[in-house]
């Protein structure tokens, strides 16, 4: 047969068990699913881009300081781009608090996963908060204390999800403590809802004082006034540190 000849390829596809526009086909489909991946993966990392800045300007500028204009102009990304990743600036606006809620996670709640039950990791959740505050992990401080002020007296979606993470950190707070107590190490008589609203009280005064006075005293009067408030309501008061 003559080189390039028709049915010499129709024979050589048949014996090679390949159908030459099958083939090509099937490599179209390959590349439109790889485009399709990349798109998705940029417009993922677009969208965490855009809500890493959101949450900083959020926790000193609060939630209303948001909008599609100012994120895009912020980090040099198209408006319309930016549209299409969250629609309506409320979606920015939630969607910035769920990411907020993810980094608290990450820097308080999971560091404190491998430990033990009992009257320590309370301990350590707490200096975990003020550490997280300190730190400014958000720039404007905490960013919970923050939104809960700015909408704490505003009915709505924005009110709904910043209430409920807080009420969730307290109750994990409660819980945390009453696995203390069924491990014997907090006094079985401790109020929880009472010990932690004092707790909270104090990590989020030193908070305020910090970010409005920039300076970190609070924190170690709020480490010292908690040491006290959970080694008064541990069955043994050396299971914890005996300053702080």
């Amino acid at each position: 047969m003559r080189n390039g000849d028709p049915a010499e390829a129709s024979v050589a596809a048949t014996d090679t068990g390949r159908d030459p526009a099958g083939s090509r086909a099937a490599g179209r489909s390959r590349t439109a699913r790889g485009s399709a991946d990349g798109r998705v993966a940029r417009g993922n990392e677009t969208r965490r881009l855009v809500l890493r800045h959101a949450v900083a300007v959020a926790s000193v500028e609060g939630l209303d300081g948001l909008t599609v204009g100012r994120l895009a102009g912020d980090l040099g990304l198209s408006k319309s781009g930016v549209f299409a990743l969250f629609g309506s600036k409320e979606d920015l606006q939630l969607a910035t608090v769920r990411f907020a809620i993810r980094v608290f996670l990450e820097h308080v709640v999971h560091p404190a996963d491998e430990l033990p039950h009992g009257i320590d990791r309370l301990w350590r959740l707490c200096t975990g908060w003020l550490a997280y505050s300190q730190r400014r992990i958000f720039p404007g401080g905490c960013f919970f204390y923050a939104v809960a002020a700015e909408y704490d007296a505003r009915p709505g979606r924005l009110h709904d999800t910043i209430a409920a993470a807080r009420r969730n950190w307290f109750s994990f707070l409660e819980q945390a403590l009453r696995e203390a107590q069924r491990t014997g190490q907090a006094r079985a008589d401790v109020d929880g809802a009472q010990l932690v609203f004092e707790l909270c009280a104090l990590m989020e005064l030193a908070n305020g004082e910090s970010v409005l006075h920039g300076d970190d005293t609070g924190y170690r009067l709020a480490a010292r006034g908690i040491l006290t408030r959970l080694r008064a309501a541990a069955a043994d008061p050396s299971l914890l540190p005996s300053e702080a």
